[in-house]
């Protein structure tokens, strides 16, 4: 089927593209290539075997044209960076809010089938329990997680208008190649060159799922109707100490570099496990039981 992948040139973007072209998809892929990189998917543009298109999700006219013929978007084009919606509220809120409005107005004209919309656990704030499911209150503690709760609403408005299935899926903290500036690939950079790594409170507990899993998932999404039931939470349901990952990174690399404590970050939300029951009803495949399996990866 014809495919768009909105951000297909980013991280999770790039190993969903992978899998599409494998599985012999027809797949534009949209990207402004603010934190995407052309050569995560060059292999396959220089096939032929993907179209790419540069654009911001912010051209409402460009989306349009686009959307023509596709039958599923994957919409994972965003601000996706917690501190960097914190330096650049504007950016965040135009493109995760205004952004995803437009991509959900395009793809409604557009009669696209089913738009699966990669939202975050940010969305939930601090958790008052622990694992989190996705009937907790929604209290987003940064511009980032409020920006991709008030991009579900618009999701749930469009669906219920009729015609656009969409499917929410609330990721937890992905890891995995080609990854960069975030906790893992900044830890392993850090001690590769054997120099101190900074945790900032010290008390975070973190659910972390590999990409290849996640992708899974989103593959799933183009046509299990379970999943246009509310949102879904895609996470591990386990969780990972800071400190523990940043031992394990460094014994792994045999690293001399020390683990430094400094004060939390307030917009940082310091613990989260998701509950992923509903996720298993509709993909009963099993998850690792270390949610860290797929590290080896990133430390080859």
């Amino acid at each position: 089927m014809k495919i768009l992948v909105t951000g297909g040139a980013g991280f999770i973007g790039s190993h969903l593209v992978d899998r599409l072209v494998e599985e012999k998809n027809e797949v534009l892929v949209l990207d402004n290539l603010r934190r995407g990189k052309l050569s995560n998917i060059d292999r396959h543009i220089k096939t032929n075997k993907v179209r790419f298109l540069k654009q911001d999700i912010r051209n409402y006219d460009g989306l349009e044209k686009a959307c023509a013929g596709v039958e599923v978007i994957f919409h994972l084009a965003a601000q996706s960076n917690v501190m960097g919606a914190v330096q650049d509220i504007d950016y965040s809120f135009e493109t995760n809010v205004v952004g995803t409005f437009y991509m959900l107005k395009a793809a409604a004209k557009c009669g696209v089938r089913r738009l699966i919309f990669s939202s975050s656990r940010e969305v939930y704030g601090e958790a008052q329990y622990l694992p989190v499911d996705e009937e907790h209150p929604l209290n987003a503690k940064n511009p980032y997680g409020a920006s991709k709760a008030a991009a579900e609403k618009y999701c749930r408005v469009f669906a219920n208008a009729g015609g656009l299935e969409t499917v929410i899926l609330r990721l937890a903290n992905v890891y995995g190649t080609r990854d960069f500036d975030r906790v893992i690939p900044i830890f392993i950079d850090r001690f590769r060159r054997n120099l101190n790594i900074t945790i900032f409170g010290g008390k975070q507990l973190i659910d972390f799922i590999a990409v290849d899993l996640v992708v899974d998932v989103f593959m799933q999404a183009i046509t299990e109707q379970g999943f246009t039931r509310g949102a879904f939470n895609v996470g591990s349901g386990k969780g990972t100490g800071l400190f523990e990952l940043a031992q394990r990174i460094k014994n792994e690399l045999a690293a001399s570099g020390s683990i430094i404590t400094a004060a939390p970050r307030r917009e940082e939300v310091v613990r989260f496990t998701a509950d992923i029951s509903k996720l298993k009803k509709y993909y009963p495949e099993p998850f690792p039981d270390d949610p860290l399996f797929f590290l080896h990866k990133m430390l080859a």
